[in-house]
């Protein structure tokens, strides 16, 4: 069975949502979730799963050179990003080169890179006008949102929407498509 880090920085839905899609089989599970945020909803989900968590901050994750030794002692084959809002630094990308994958709100290269996360990319995508919104899931290197893309799906931008209704479509997208290229990339 397939080992995988999920790294979130907020509430943890994509978290706990593929730490249950993957239980139900036996092709990988969720070993550990790292965050870097101290007060993160994905911390009680973490323990309410009974997954591991390991909590770091900004110069543990700097250097890496720790959380490269955990990850390698869970055994990890992937490392997901799920609302995880840094930056990976070289030490993480070389040591898991081709095997740390994101997923983006947006269909990118539209509405990527610093800043724009969370809501930030629902009102860019609406302040732009744009007819269609939707998710990149990308491998990650060490420039925000520029990775190659594994898979992009769109959905509609209705004249209606706000952006909290925008982010409920393109969430349940997440959750559709995250675990299939989860799966496909450990085939």
């Amino acid at each position: 069975m397939k080992q995988l880090a999920v790294f979130a920085s907020g509430s943890g839905s994509n978290a706990e949502h593929l730490a249950v899609t993957f239980a139900q089989g036996d092709i990988a599970r969720v070993a550990a979730i790292y965050c870097n945020n101290p007060k993160a909803y994905v911390i009680e989900r973490a323990a309410k799963l009974n997954i591991p968590l390991v909590l770091f901050n900004r110069d543990e994750f700097v250097h890496a050179e720790s959380l490269v030794r955990d990850l390698h002692d869970r055994q990890i084959d992937l490392i997901v990003l799920a609302g995880f809002l840094w930056l990976v630094p070289e030490p993480l990308t070389r040591a898991f080169a081709g095997r740390i994958v994101n997923i983006h709100p947006a269909l990118l290269p539209k509405f990527g890179g610093k800043g724009m996360y969370g809501m930030a990319v629902h009102q860019a995508v609406l302040a732009a006008g744009e007819t269609e919104s939707g998710i990149t899931i990308h491998l990650i290197d060490e420039v925000y949102d520029r990775g190659k893309i594994l898979l992009q799906v769109s959905c509609p931008v209705l004249p209606d929407d706000t952006p909290e209704t925008l982010a409920d479509r393109v969430h349940q997208l997440e959750y559709q498509h995250y675990p299939g290229v989860i799966e496909q990339m450990l085939g």
